[in-house]
């Protein structure tokens, strides 16, 4: 079966069994199965008000648990593209995130996610023990570029209140359709996202044909924002398939990417600044 939605609740008929017998016995999926969608992140253990992804297939049950199983074999078959470490700072790790790899999970799994693909393999690259991995911000599916986590929920709290207090340098590049080559250094772009405030900088970088390269500064971080600022502009992201031209004849990747990432580490007080060291951007 590809599809498998299911929802059991522990009761007396079953409290003797683990997690991945019940399913198993409830789905018609093998043992194996099960234990690869529970790593996945494909079975949720709801208890209460509280609903987490259930993993350890040896995690004891109570009564009235209820087990959720969100089972899409396509989904859980496919291989997360896998991102690159740039800096391990023990308290976080600068990555650079390839195009096509999400910043978060659904119902159906989270191995296509970077920061369960960096849980699950972290320790392997570095040679130590394994790490949470926390998101602070988040890049599109679409969006490759630089990407900061945090491992644990003290360095989380920081970094996420150095996002939203402007104390985190991001920049992008995009290719876009038009001439900006009369763009002013520094053009402004405030259009509001959702009824909320955000402010894009937009400089000129370089042209040709009818393509030109913008270098972009974000001040705020809404959903989209600089998609959605440089469709308003009237020059759309070249591959943007969500706030593009709906004539647009290029089959390519969304040609936006973060290049760059600084700010002083709170825990070390020094300057950090990174860079991409290769660009998914079309050369023009």
């Amino acid at each position: 079966m590809d599809i498998i939605e299911l929802s059991l609740t522990v009761n007396q008929v079953n409290s003797q069994l683990k997690a991945h017998e019940i399913l198993c016995k409830n789905s018609g999926l093998s043992q194996k199965q099960i234990k690869d969608a529970m790593q996945k992140g494909a079975v949720w253990l709801q208890r209460g008000k509280s609903k987490k992804r259930f993993r350890r297939a040896s995690k004891p049950l109570k009564f009235d648990d209820k087990l959720v199983l969100n089972y899409n074999a396509k989904l859980l078959s496919i291989s997360a593209e896998k991102p690159e470490l740039i800096f391990d700072a023990e308290h976080y790790s600068v990555w650079y995130k390839p195009y096509g790899l999400n910043c978060q999970g659904s119902r159906w799994c989270d191995h296509l996610s970077i920061n369960r693909w960096v849980e699950m393999n972290f320790h392997q690259i570095t040679g130590g023990i394994e790490r949470p991995a926390f998101l602070v911000h988040r890049l599109d599916r679409a969006t490759s570029g630089l990407i900061l986590l945090c491992h644990s929920k003290n360095a989380a709290r920081i970094f996420s209140e150095m996002f939203s207090s402007r104390q985190m340098d991001k920049r992008y590049q995009a290719i876009v359709h038009g001439d900006l080559s009369t763009l002013p250094d520094e053009c402004q772009l405030n259009q509001d996202i959702d009824d909320k405030r955000a402010l894009s900088v937009l400089s000129f970088a370089e042209k040709k044909e009818s393509f030109s390269l913008v270098n972009i500064q974000l001040l705020t971080g809404r959903k989209h924002q600089i998609r959605k600022h440089l469709s308003g502009l009237g020059n759309p992201i070249v591959g943007d398939r969500l706030y593009g031209l709906d004539n647009e004849q290029y089959n390519r990747d969304l040609q936006l990417q973060s290049v760059s990432l600084g700010f002083i580490c709170p825990f070390s007080n020094e300057k950090q600044q990174f860079f991409v060291k290769k660009s998914h951007l079309l050369k023009l």
